[in-house]
């Protein structure tokens, strides 16, 4: 049964009543999405947005050098190509998937449109870019005072919730590169964890098997990023 017969798994696109969604069904495509796809580039014209079902974006900063950092992640709870609903068509991030899974593509132009028609989509967006917002600027604060084995716990919490499991396919490489540490740095983190008990790590997967002391050992970042979900879009209660 496809995704649209059988009702969304993007919670956006979940909350909405029933006459906005199915005036959006007939412009939405589900796609799947592999790790490595780049959904748009710094500074290029964002033709299509995306609503992940269980698949992770991460919004990147390019810096000279080839230099990257990821400033904020998009999962089942949100949307991909926030500018074209605030009026511009490019950003100066780059999305790319970092978990494999689907999502539901639309065109640029039916979401601006149908953001200035439907009162409920266009209050939902709002709500999620606050919410994209705040983690952005928590996500750079935490980077800036808080220990890797914090980092790291946050990190895995937060794309624990985006995919809606505890089983993750990451590599240690694609975590570096998130948190924009060494490679090694985030190897030592991962022993602290596994040797507790809280995950287990092998060559591509991380398994959460203890989340309440994952929390424990992860910074305020995650309770207050999961706090801004359950105050305004009554997710992660």
């Amino acid at each position: 049964m496809s995704i649209k017969s059988s009702g969304p798994i993007n919670q956006i696109l979940a909350a909405l009543p029933h006459s906005e969604y199915q005036r959006l069904i007939p412009h939405l495509e589900e796609i799947p999405l592999t790790v490595g796809n780049v959904l748009y580039e710094p500074s290029q014209p964002i033709l299509e947005v995306y609503f992940p079902n269980l698949a992770m974006v991460s919004l990147v900063s390019i810096l000279s050098g080839n230099l990257t950092t990821g400033i904020g992640l998009v999962g089942c709870e949100g949307m991909v190509g926030m500018p074209v609903f605030l009026g511009n068509d490019r950003t100066t991030t780059q999305a790319i998937v970092q978990i494999s899974g689907s999502a539901m593509k639309l065109s640029a132009n039916v979401l601006a449109n149908e953001f200035n028609r439907a009162k409920h989509l266009q209050k939902l967006l709002l709500l999620y870019t606050q919410i994209q917002l705040g983690q952005i600027s928590q996500i750079s604060a935490c980077k800036s005072h808080h220990t890797i084995e914090q980092q790291l716990a946050c990190w895995l919490l937060l794309i624990r919730d985006c995919i809606q499991q505890d089983i993750l396919p990451l590599t240690q490489k694609s975590i570096s590169t998130m948190l924009a540490v060494r490679r090694a740095s985030i190897t030592e983190a991962a022993i602290l964890l596994q040797n507790a008990g809280i995950i287990h790590y092998r060559r591509g997967q991380i398994v959460i098997l203890n989340r309440s002391e994952l929390e424990s050992k992860s910074c305020e970042c995650y309770g207050l990023i999961q706090k801004e979900f359950a105050r305004l879009l009554g997710t992660r209660q």
